[in-house]
């Protein structure tokens, strides 16, 4: 397949530029694949699209503050994005001015008040602006991102290092049930869940289960090969334990639906199961849903409006036909609906 034929026109004023006030205020997209009906709704809604006993899958992944500053010994400020600890304070990064930099210089990581919190020494270039820094401090990783780190937020929002701006991305960007330590983009279809809409639907008979899986900053890589097949996708760590395991099973096994809430969830499942089954496991994946692809588990669907030409765009291309999500999106853009991470929802029954 064409990579071209993921792509849309979307008028940049739709791009979502900040949260709303009220996480489930957000506008809620419903597309029948059976019928081809779409409606417009709410998310606080979205009771009225499920049916009692269905099952939400949830993924219970919590964004890392991520995002850091630091200084050459010039002065110069570098931005960068923390994505693993190899341990003994061995990050995998991606820098912006990685290419000025020789194996060997040290740099000073900043604080939030631009103050240098602690020393880094670049161990080497990894390719595509990654690179691997020796963090020179007794302190763990984790405490350091917290004193250093502001919110991962994509490239198409736009932020300096307003640091009252940092915390309120800090408290939206992130879901009201994050759990697991470990992503550097959030899950975004769980944004828009509060507390009281979550104890409304199980009141109404709805059940949750969750996975884990830690979103990776290659989440936002456009695919740029000529044919979709020929993209590689970035590898993400997941898992599922027992109980939750439990949950699905027995839910798939009365017959009610499993909807998976956001593509990170959909892979999660996808990648566990086997005729139907789960089992509980770790590890990581690289599952790329294209169009074709034969859903094992996964009966609906909970999602955001994906970038043109992205492994997300092309997942849901894959559940509801490519040609209805390009049909669903024409009608998003006309209805004025907010794209992206900080955008609105989408749910496909």
């Amino acid at each position: 397949m064409k990579t071209d034929k993921l792509n849309y026109e979307l008028p940049p004023e739709l791009i979502a530029q900040e949260p709303l006030g009220v996480r489930s205020d957000s506008r809620l997209l419903v597309f029948n694949r059976s019928t081809g009906e779409i409606s417009d709704s709410i998310f606080n809604k979205l009771g009225e699209f499920l049916a009692p006993n269905d099952c939400l899958v949830l993924n219970d992944t919590q964004v890392l503050p991520a995002r850091f500053f630091a200084r050459r010994s010039t002065g110069a400020r570098l931005e960068g994005l923390f994505l693993s600890d190899s341990g003994d304070g061995n990050w995998t990064v991606y820098l912006k001015g990685l290419r000025k930099i020789k194996s060997g210089e040290k740099i000073y990581l900043t604080d939030k008040e631009k103050q240098d919190f602690c020393r880094a020494e670049l161990l080497g270039k990894t390719g595509e602006g990654k690179c691997r820094l020796q963090i020179i401090s007794d302190t763990d990783t984790q405490t350091i991102l917290e004193k250093i780190g502001l919110p991962p937020l994509p490239p198409y929002i736009k932020r300096n290092d307003d640091p009252d701006v940092a915390e309120r991305d800090k408290l939206y960007y992130q879901t009201i049930y994050a759990k697991q330590a470990g992503a550097v983009a959030a899950p975004t279809a769980g944004l828009h869940f509060t507390q009281q809409l979550i104890e409304q639907l199980k009141k109404s008979g709805i059940c949750f289960a969750n996975v884990t899986l830690h979103v990776g900053a290659g989440t936002f890589k456009p695919i740029t090969t000529e044919n979709l097949e020929d993209h590689r996708i970035h590898e993400e760590r997941f898992s599922i334990d027992g109980e939750n395991a439990r949950i699905i099973n027995t839910a798939k096994k009365e017959g009610r639906r499993i909807i998976a809430v956001g593509t990170t969830s959909t892979r999660v499942l996808e990648t566990v199961a086997k005729n139907s089954h789960l089992e509980p496991t770790n590890g990581s994946t690289q599952l790329f849903i294209t169009p074709g692809y034969n859903f094992k588990i996964t009966d609906a669907m909970i999602t955001n409006f994906h970038l043109p030409k992205s492994s997300l765009l092309a997942l849901v291309s894959a559940f509801a036909s490519l040609e209805n999500i390009l049909a669903v999106y024409n009608h998003a853009v006309k209805q004025r609906y907010r794209f992206y991470s900080y955008g609105d929802a989408m749910l496909i029954i």
